[in-house]
């Protein structure tokens, strides 16, 4: 699975980036709108997996039928209107706005999801529409039958690459997993209140939440509380899709 999900990451980011080599686009002008992508094909997977256990449910008993969103809430589960379902925008007309569309499918989920009110980007009107369209499809190439943390893992890794490639400043929002995750060793976070007084993109959260997944079969288990400070108001949106599409 590791092996099959590294090749679709790398198959992914060459695809994303080539294509950004083609626009007229830096790096932190690209980044965002793809990682809101990324949380977007996220949204709309976890959305129409609920949305089947649902219906099932609702057709094998004659329980009075609650508020839908109350449902998929109860699940931990993003509510996506149709409007921002990710079939909905690929299949739009190449006539309409393409960069309209998205940027209202991210206000549509925000308005149905307040926990993540003001953080997905609305920025997709600077892009081209051949480039939206290509982006989309690059993203529908995420298989939807890889199990575990594919997602996540798919962000991250577009995380780290748009980090490297923007030098320094990429240092600022993103610190390499392979040293948070032995921060994160060497503090065993197994229960209480966790503080990252310079959190960056989440990464100290994620590999947490992920130290606490590893060690429950041994008997450890213990709920986390999480504190972070940052002064970056895009890397705070940054920190909460990767929350997000972790399903921390």
């Amino acid at each position: 699975m590791n092996t099959n999900l590294s090749e679709i990451e790398n198959r992914l980011w060459s695809a994303a980036d080539e294509l950004r080599a083609n626009s007229r686009l830096r790096a932190s002008e690209y980044s965002t709108p793809v990682l809101g992508l990324i949380f977007l094909r996220y949204a709309d997977y976890k959305f129409t997996q609920a949305e089947q256990e649902i219906s099932n449910e609702a057709s094998s008993s004659r329980r009075r039928r609650t508020d839908p969103r109350t449902q998929y809430q109860a699940r931990g589960i993003f509510y996506v209107p149709e409007e921002a379902r990710f079939q909905y925008l690929l299949n739009l007309p190449e006539s309409e706005n393409i960069g309209q569309a998205i940027t209202d499918a991210m206000k549509a989920i925000e308005a149905e999801n307040p926990q993540v009110d003001g953080v997905l980007p609305k920025t997709y009107n600077r892009l081209e529409k051949n480039t939206l369209l290509e982006l989309l499809r690059i993203m529908e190439q995420i298989p939807m039958d890889i199990e575990g943390d594919a997602f996540g893992k798919v962000y991250e890794y577009f995380l780290g690459n748009f980090a490297m490639s923007e030098g320094q400043r990429g240092g600022e929002f993103f610190t390499p997993t392979s040293l948070v995750k032995l921060i994160v060793e060497i503090l065993q976070p197994f229960h209480g209140r966790i503080f990252d007084p310079a959190c960056g993109s989440g990464g100290m959260f994620v590999q947490s939440a992920e130290f606490i997944h590893n060690h429950r079969q041994n008997g450890n288990q213990g709920d986390i509380s999480l504190y972070g400070i940052e002064r970056v108001a895009e890397t705070i949106r940054l920190c909460k899709m990767n929350l997000a599409v972790h399903g921390v």
